[in-house]
Protein backbone atom coordinates (compact mmCIF):
# COMPACT_ATOMS: atom_id res chain seq x y z
CA UNK A 1 0.00 0.00 0.00
CA UNK A 2 1.44 3.52 -0.92
CA UNK A 3 2.17 5.26 1.59
CA UNK A 4 3.42 9.27 1.77
CA UNK A 5 4.93 11.43 4.02
CA UNK A 6 4.26 15.52 5.41
CA UNK A 7 6.93 16.68 2.83
CA UNK A 8 5.67 14.31 0.09
CA UNK A 9 1.93 15.44 0.14
CA UNK A 10 3.39 19.35 0.13
CA UNK A 11 5.18 18.84 -2.61
CA UNK A 12 2.43 17.29 -4.78
CA UNK A 13 -0.19 19.55 -3.94
CA UNK A 14 2.16 22.96 -3.69
CA UNK A 15 0.68 23.47 -0.27
CA UNK A 16 2.75 23.96 3.05
CA UNK A 17 3.01 21.25 5.55
CA UNK A 18 1.81 23.55 8.05
CA UNK A 19 -1.47 23.20 6.11
CA UNK A 20 -1.72 19.99 6.12
CA UNK A 21 -0.97 19.85 10.21
CA UNK A 22 -3.76 22.96 9.95
CA UNK A 23 -6.13 20.37 8.51
CA UNK A 24 -4.82 17.71 10.66
CA UNK A 25 -5.97 19.75 13.39
CA UNK A 26 -9.17 20.54 11.75
CA UNK A 27 -9.65 16.65 11.78
CA UNK A 28 -9.79 16.53 8.26
CA UNK A 29 -6.86 14.29 7.89
CA UNK A 30 -5.82 11.30 10.32
CA UNK A 31 -2.29 9.97 9.63
CA UNK A 32 -0.86 7.58 11.31
CA UNK A 33 2.09 8.31 13.77
CA UNK A 34 5.80 6.25 13.41
CA UNK A 35 9.45 6.88 14.95
CA UNK A 36 10.62 8.00 18.08
CA UNK A 37 7.78 9.73 20.05
CA UNK A 38 5.21 9.01 17.10
CA UNK A 39 6.75 12.12 15.45
CA UNK A 40 7.01 11.06 11.72
CA UNK A 41 3.18 11.53 10.01
CA UNK A 42 2.60 8.74 7.56
CA UNK A 43 -0.47 9.64 5.37
CA UNK A 44 -2.12 6.29 2.98
CA UNK A 45 -3.46 6.81 -0.12
CA UNK A 46 -7.02 7.32 1.61
CA UNK A 47 -5.91 10.28 3.34
CA UNK A 48 -4.25 11.59 0.27
CA UNK A 49 -7.72 11.30 -1.13
CA UNK A 50 -9.19 13.11 1.67
CA UNK A 51 -6.48 16.48 1.25
CA UNK A 52 -7.00 16.56 -2.57
CA UNK A 53 -11.29 16.57 -1.67
CA UNK A 54 -10.22 19.54 0.84
CA UNK A 55 -8.46 21.49 -1.37
CA UNK A 56 -11.13 21.16 -3.99
CA UNK A 57 -13.28 22.50 -1.77
CA UNK A 58 -11.12 25.24 -1.10
CA UNK A 59 -10.98 26.19 -4.29
CA UNK A 60 -14.57 25.82 -4.82
CA UNK A 61 -15.25 27.98 -1.86
CA UNK A 62 -16.95 25.50 0.97
CA UNK A 63 -16.51 26.53 4.25
CA UNK A 64 -13.91 23.92 6.36
CA UNK A 65 -17.16 22.78 7.92
CA UNK A 66 -18.42 21.52 4.54
CA UNK A 67 -15.48 20.38 3.53
CA UNK A 68 -15.05 18.15 6.67
CA UNK A 69 -18.77 16.65 6.21
CA UNK A 70 -17.77 15.72 2.82
CA UNK A 71 -14.87 14.22 3.90
CA UNK A 72 -16.77 12.12 6.84
CA UNK A 73 -18.83 11.08 3.79
CA UNK A 74 -16.09 9.57 1.95
CA UNK A 75 -15.19 7.70 5.28
CA UNK A 76 -18.47 6.05 5.49
CA UNK A 77 -19.48 3.33 3.08
CA UNK A 78 -20.61 4.86 0.14
CA UNK A 79 -23.68 5.90 -1.47
CA UNK A 80 -25.88 5.35 1.12
CA UNK A 81 -28.89 7.94 1.30
CA UNK A 82 -28.17 9.51 3.92
CA UNK A 83 -24.81 10.84 2.89
CA UNK A 84 -26.42 11.39 -1.23
CA UNK A 85 -28.85 13.74 0.98
CA UNK A 86 -26.53 15.25 2.77
CA UNK A 87 -23.93 16.08 -0.19
CA UNK A 88 -27.37 17.97 -1.94
CA UNK A 89 -27.58 20.13 1.00
CA UNK A 90 -23.87 20.96 0.99
CA UNK A 91 -24.33 21.37 -2.57
CA UNK A 92 -27.88 23.66 -2.46
CA UNK A 93 -26.18 25.77 0.38
CA UNK A 94 -23.02 26.37 -1.87
CA UNK A 95 -24.89 27.08 -4.66
CA UNK A 96 -27.05 30.11 -3.32
CA UNK A 97 -23.93 31.46 -2.05
CA UNK A 98 -22.37 31.47 -5.58
CA UNK A 99 -25.85 32.69 -6.90
CA UNK A 100 -26.24 35.78 -4.43
CA UNK A 101 -22.42 36.66 -4.86
CA UNK A 102 -23.02 36.50 -8.59
CA UNK A 103 -26.09 38.75 -7.93
CA UNK A 104 -23.87 41.02 -5.76
CA UNK A 105 -21.21 41.25 -8.52
CA UNK A 106 -23.23 41.97 -11.43
CA UNK A 107 -24.69 45.09 -9.31
CA UNK A 108 -21.27 46.19 -8.56
CA UNK A 109 -20.10 45.76 -12.42
CA UNK A 110 -23.39 47.82 -13.37
CA UNK A 111 -22.20 50.76 -10.96
CA UNK A 112 -19.08 50.77 -12.18
CA UNK A 113 -20.30 51.37 -15.79
CA UNK A 114 -22.31 53.96 -14.59
CA UNK A 115 -19.64 55.84 -12.88
CA UNK A 116 -17.05 55.07 -16.02
CA UNK A 117 -19.86 56.41 -18.22
CA UNK A 118 -20.14 59.84 -15.86
CA UNK A 119 -16.23 60.16 -15.68
CA UNK A 120 -15.94 60.23 -20.07
CA UNK A 121 -18.61 62.67 -20.33
CA UNK A 122 -17.20 65.15 -17.41
CA UNK A 123 -13.78 64.81 -19.31
CA UNK A 124 -15.57 65.13 -22.83
CA UNK A 125 -16.89 68.08 -21.39
CA UNK A 126 -13.73 69.72 -19.90
CA UNK A 127 -12.04 68.80 -23.40
CA UNK A 128 -14.65 71.01 -25.10
CA UNK A 129 -14.36 74.05 -22.92
CA UNK A 130 -12.43 76.62 -24.37
CA UNK A 131 -9.62 77.59 -22.17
Amino acid sequence: MATYTITDLAREFDITPRAIRFYEDQGLLNPSREGPGGRNRIYTARERTHLKLTLRGKRLGLSLSDIKSLVDMYRSPKDTEVQLQSFLVVLARHRAALEQQREDIEVMLAEISAHEEESRSLLAQTATRPT
